[in-house]
C-alpha cells in the first residue's frame, strides 16, 4: 500500500522533486488511465497547499475537453478548444499560468471561488490527450517552479499511463 510523505514547501523546487518520487512511486505498475488520473489528483490536492481544485480534462474529440478524476468542487463537465484557460492551453499546446483569472480573456468561472489557474498539456508521442488543471482560491498562486514541477508530474502521469 502506497502512503504519502510529508514534503517540506520551503524551498519549491524540491518540494516538486520530492512530490514527483512519490507520484513516481504511487503510479508504479499500474497502467490504467483513470485510475493513474485520480490517483495524481488526490496526491497533488493532497500535498500542495492553497488549492481549490486538481484535476484532468480529457479530449475526447478535435473540438472538446471532458471532465476527468479531480478533487474539489464541482467542476465544468465540457470545454470547447480555445475557450477558456483549459481550451486555449489545448490550441495553443503549451501550459498557461494566469495569476488572475478575472483577467483572462473568455475565464470560465466553474468556481467563482477561483483566483488563479495553472494548466499543463498532456502530450504523447506529439498529440494533445488533455491538461491538468489546477486551480486556487489566492492570487498568483502558482510560479514557474510550480509550472515546471507540474510538468514534470504531467510527464510521469503520461509515462506510467500510455
Amino acid at each position: 500500500m502506497f502512503q504519502t510523505a510529508k514534503i517540506d514547501q520551503a524551498d519549491k523546487k524540491e518540494f516538486y522533486r520530492e512530490l514527483a518520487q512519490q507520484l513516481t512511486g504511487l503510479l508504479h505498475g499500474e497502467r490504467d488511465v483513470i485510475a493513474n488520473a485520480a490517483n495524481t489528483s488526490a496526491l497533488m490536492f493532497e500535498m500542495m497547499p492553497e488549492l481549490n481544485w486538481a484535476g484532468f480534462y480529457f479530449l475526447k474529440s478535435k473540438d472538446e475537453l471532458v471532465l476527468g478524476p479531480f478533487q474539489g468542487r464541482t467542476a465544468c463537465v465540457r470545454i470547447a478548444v480555445g475557450r477558456g484557460v483549459c481550451g486555449t492551453a489545448v490550441a495553443k499546446g503549451q501550459s498557461i499560468l494566469v495569476e488572475d483569472v478575472h483577467a483572462f480573456p473568455g475565464h470560465i468561472a466553474c468556481d467563482a471561488a477561483s483566483r488563479s489557474e495553472l494548466v499543463v498539456p498532456l502530450s504523447h508521442n506529439g498529440e494533445i490527450l488533455g491538461v491538468i488543471d489546477l486551480d486556487s482560491p489566492i492570487p498568483s498562486r502558482f510560479d514557474a517552479d510550480d509550472q515546471a514541477g507540474i510538468e514534470a508530474l504531467a510527464d510521469i502521469f503520461i509515462a506510467a499511463s500510455y
